[in-house]
């Protein structure tokens, strides 16, 4: 009788304690969607406003290297150079490192900088930086153990993600997924789902609305759709190294031969002001009218994923900030629009499936790159978005946009080799 009475008193106490960090961190994840959706509501709101304005006044681009010497004298008054990325932000999340609070307003405007004189950016690179931040902050503010930080950090990438994108359940899984490839923190998911929610709730009272397309013609399951769309697959892997050791090469060549960040930045802006002044301003800031473009099913230029790479690559890779991810969807839906209508798909559904499978493959997230295609598409099409999602996880190898981020098994077998991506 004693036996049994210790042995319900034991499972009181573990289901007590479960109990109590369930609500904990509904509460902590719900503080921390709510003011990431504020957040993110009105950085949305700041890039719309900057691109609307530098649309309506082109003469804008050609200050790009004016704003990038603000922002480097905001990184370096604020001591934040050259340790202020996304990588860090991934970091984070294995080791005790802490987040400094100041990269929040510092990355919340150097992106709107960037967008404002045409760099070609995106905007998820600040959307996990505020997420980290906002993530860190709370978990100092609530005393959160060393572990406890590490959740408390994806959390709050997970909102910001939700908040600018829309899709709450990809930025649910991507907070889990992209930190280390081959595991997945599933302690995690009960915040990071919240925090999304929240800032996704958050975010529609402001007026906003998610990202979702309506695509027309999706092809029938057969074995000839399947071997087109795994077409687009290899395509997307091929594009993903190409574009991940451009930015990894302008980064490089930048530093090597612009050690000062002023001259870089200014060196930077200014190749980006002549290829707009030659090619005009298509490629100018994130791209979403050409994404709409491809997209809606409209003929695109064969050599946009190609500008655009060169575009972006010159633009992050010499300091701008922002994020490589929407450039990274540019060049997904223009490729696939192209490869598409050589090989007989139809080019809305063919930019749709480029989207998505060149998204995997530099951020080597599979599981969330197919839940991206539900949220944004439907999923009437799933299983052609994940042929194409598996074969471009695959063949771009251990190649990324984050290099903090960790491949923790193999890609070609059940073999356990923690490296870090390329």
């Amino acid at each position: 009788m004693d036996e049994f009475k210790n042995v319900l008193s034991h499972d009181a106490v573990r289901v007590k304690q479960y109990v109590i960090s369930f609500i904990q961190w509904i509460l902590f994840a719900a503080l921390t969607g709510f003011l990431g959706g504020g957040i993110g509501a009105a950085f949305r709101y700041s890039i719309d406003f900057v691109t609307g304005l530098r649309t309506d006044l082109p003469w804008l681009c050609y200050l790009l290297p004016l704003g990038g010497l603000v922002i480097a004298f905001l990184y370096r008054v604020t001591k934040l150079s050259g340790h202020a990325d996304t990588n860090l932000i991934i970091n984070s999340v294995r080791t005790d490192g802490r987040l400094p609070i100041l990269l929040a307003p510092v990355i919340f405007v150097s992106t709107v900088l960037t967008h404002l004189f045409g760099g070609s950016a995106g905007r998820e690179g600040a959307a996990l930086q505020l997420g980290g931040t906002i993530g860190s902050f709370f978990g100092r503010l609530f005393r959160l153990g060393e572990k406890d930080m590490h959740m408390a950090i994806m959390c709050g990438m997970s909102g910001l993600f939700s908040a600018l994108f829309g899709t709450p359940l990809t930025a649910t899984i991507f907070a889990m997924e992209v930190i280390s490839v081959g595991i997945m923190y599933y302690s995690a998911f009960v915040p990071c789902l919240i925090s999304a929610l929240t800032a996704f709730w958050t975010t529609k009272l402001f007026g906003l609305s998610p990202t979702a397309f309506s695509i027309d013609k999706i092809p029938s399951l057969d074995i000839m759709s399947v071997l087109l769309t795994a077409v687009i697959g290899v395509g997307c892997a091929i594009v993903s190294i190409l574009f991940c050791l451009a930015l990894k090469w302008s980064h490089k060549l930048a530093v090597r031969f612009f050690k000062n960040e002023y001259l870089r930045l200014s060196v930077g802006g200014t190749a980006i002001v002549i290829m707009t002044l030659l090619i005009g301003t298509r490629y100018s800031g994130a791209g979403t009218d050409i994404i709409d473009l491809a997209l809606s099913g409209k003929e695109v230029l064969p050599y946009d994923f190609i500008l655009k790479i060169i575009f972006t690559a010159i633009t992050i890779g010499f300091g701008y900030k922002g994020g490589e991810i929407v450039p990274t969807i540019f060049i997904g839906a223009t490729f696939g629009s192209l490869v598409g209508t050589l090989i007989g798909l139809p080019p809305a559904f063919a930019a749709a499936v480029g989207m998505i499978a060149l998204f995997c493959a530099v951020v080597n997230c599979p599981i969330a790159s197919i839940i991206l295609s539900i949220e944004m598409f439907g999923a009437e099409g799933l299983v052609l978005f994940a042929v194409a999602v598996c074969i471009s996880f695959m063949l771009s190898g251990y190649y990324g946009l984050y290099t903090g981020q960790k491949i923790i098994y193999s890609k070609r077998r059940t073999r356990f080799i923690n490296r870090n991506v390329k």
